[in-house]
């Protein structure tokens, strides 16, 4: 008897060494979630594989925090804790609270200087015995490697029908994403090159300013003449945005454009196809929205888009826009008012490209189709509600038609579709025609392109950016600074980038979904009762039972 337990005692110490010993040569980490949150992409486990350089992370999401950021400090944590788990290199974890211990001149320059490097704080309301304070956080981290360095933004807007629980969650599941993408960057150190074309009238510096400075921190971003580049520029260029053209393009403008196109360019189109503009509803009492001719019809054609000449008007979701009610003395009243003809977008959530973004606005903007060519695939990405109507041009407006009664019958329609990607080998818009003027040798004789990507909106005021009266500085991408609502457009420019530039298709990691599991307030209001007694008995019913238990247990063991 006495040996079979020593046999049994030495088996099992011989298994725990062999099991200790494989653990160093064989890594597996388990998820029992349903939801996987805790389970890397493969993209992820490559690039941490890969990579021999020596990497830190500095988050500054630390300290004193309210329950849902928390929870998102947690997420974070428990990600970066896989990734120095899967990684070859070294992984070095800061956790830090930046604002911790100074004064409010002190945090002012604290924040000043990180605002500098793209780390942007935010504040909260934060619970306390006293009361509730309002503290500021900083929700952001910072990953060095190599000499270079990438801020990284945590928390989304809170700026969605969901509410705070549900952008919290949003941030948690973005995280993967948000962290490799930039990881990606700051190990490989490259650098994409994008161009906003500035040859038709397109939005200005100022118009573009947030998207331009924006977009600087992790690209290469300038203004493209279509007229003066050459062929050598275009070939250095990996993104074209043409944002609200107002002349028409000339043939060899849409030459070198095709030519970006064939040599496997990516192009985001923002255009108008009418003229319609709140200013000038303003200075002229009223405007006749007509046509744009800009010369592309064809050219979208062959690609297989094509943006109509109309106006959607969306009365069930749409921004607001400030009228003049009077004056009080000296000082115009304003007041804001629906307008219909700025329809909130909606995006297709089926499409990673858009997943998880705030509504967009637009301005006037149009319905898009698709053409069918062979080798392009097309899917919609960009959408009004059901409720709307499209007005064929020309078409009167004035101001006076926020005071409009709208009859909710005129409305009755589906989804308008506003945004549309094109992704394929795209047919050569000049194979066969002779060469435009000014093109003294031809850039390339292929018939089709090699793979390339297009998105296609039919609003050119997307990507604008509003401009402050009082001093001329931009506002941010997306933010109303007559309504105080922020709206998806950023998100959608960094998507858009992020997509076209990223051949390895990083953003399907933000596919990823963690399942809110929130407790039933109103539940727990109407039973707390009843769960307070069961929390407080329940243990010292059991505490006495197997009191009990023991007793009688033990009289009997021993009667015998």
């Amino acid at each position: 008897m006495a040996k079979n337990k020593w046999f049994s005692f030495i088996v099992v110490i011989i298994a725990l060494l062999i099991l200790n010993t494989a653990s160093h040569y064989f890594f597996h980490r388990f998820d029992f979630t349903a939801d996987k949150r805790f389970t890397l992409s493969e993209k992820t486990k490559a690039l941490l594989s890969n990579n021999q350089k020596p990497v830190t992370i500095t988050v500054f999401l630390d300290g004193q925090l309210p329950p849902a950021l928390k929870r998102l400090q947690v997420g974070v944590k428990d990600l970066l804790a896989d990734y120095k788990a899967y990684a070859n290199a070294e992984i070095k974890l800061n956790y830090v609270d930046p604002l911790a211990g100074l004064t409010a001149a002190e945090q002012d320059t604290v924040i000043y200087n990180m605002a500098q490097d793209g780390i942007e704080a935010t504040r909260t309301a934060l619970k306390t015995e006293s009361g509730t304070t309002e503290k500021i956080i900083v929700p952001a981290a910072v990953i060095e490697a190599d000499g270079k360095q990438m801020p990284v933004k945590l928390l989304q807007n809170f700026n969605v029908a969901g509410g705070y629980e549900e952008n919290i969650n949003r941030s948690i599941e973005n995280l993967e994403y948000i962290f490799t993408s930039s990881l990606k960057k700051v190990l490989n150190g490259y650098n994409p090159r994008i161009g906003f074309t500035e040859s038709n009238g397109e939005l200005t510096d100022l118009q573009l300013e947030d998207a331009r400075v924006t977009l600087a921190n992790n690209y290469i971003v300038g203004r493209v003449d279509l007229n003066t580049i050459t062929k050598e520029g275009l070939d250095k260029l990996n993104m074209m945005i043409i944002a609200k053209p107002k002349k028409p393009f000339s043939e060899t403008e849409k030459y070198k454009i095709n030519y970006f196109v064939m040599n496997g360019g990516r192009v985001l189109w923002s255009i108008d196809q009418n003229n319609a503009a709140l200013e000038n509803l303003r200075t002229q009492n009223g405007q006749l929205a007509t046509a744009m001719d800009l010369n592309l019809d064809d050219m979208l054609f062959m690609y297989g888009a094509r943006v109509n000449y109309n106006i959607i008007a969306d009365p069930a979701n749409n921004a607001e826009i400030p009228v003049s009610t009077g004056a009080v003395g000296a000082q115009s009243q304003m007041q804001l008012y629906p307008w219909i003809y700025y329809p909130i977008l909606l995006p297709d959530t089926a499409q990673t490209v858009v997943k998880k973004i705030d509504g967009i606005k637009s301005e006037f903007p149009s319905t898009v189709d698709t053409i069918g060519v062979k080798g392009v695939s097309k899917s919609y990405i960009l959408a009004t509600s059901p409720y709307n109507k499209v007005y064929n041009l020309p078409k009167p407006f004035s101001l006076q038609m926020v005071a409009a009664q709208l009859d909710p019958r005129e409305f009755q329609s589906t989804p308008q579709n506003v945004g549309l990607i094109l992704e394929g080998s795209f047919p050569s818009v000049f194979a066969g025609r002779p060469l435009p003027q000014g093109i003294s040798q031809p850039f390339t004789t292929v018939l089709s392109s090699k793979p390339a990507k297009m998105i296609v909106i039919g609003d050119g005021d997307i990507f604008k950016n509003q401009v402050s009266e009082k001093d001329g500085s931009a506002f941010p991408l997306g933010f109303d600074r007559f309504s105080q609502r922020t709206f998806g457009n950023k998100a959608l420019l960094l998507n858009i980038v992020d997509y076209f530039t990223d051949d390895d298709n990083l953003i399907s990691l933000r596919n990823k979904e963690v399942k809110i599991r929130l407790l039933d307030k109103a539940r727990i209001k109407l039973e707390k009762g009843k769960w307070q007694f069961i929390n407080v008995a329940a243990p010292l019913l059991l505490l006495i039972f197997f009191a009990i238990f023991q007793h009688y247990y033990r009289k009997y063991k021993y009667a015998k």
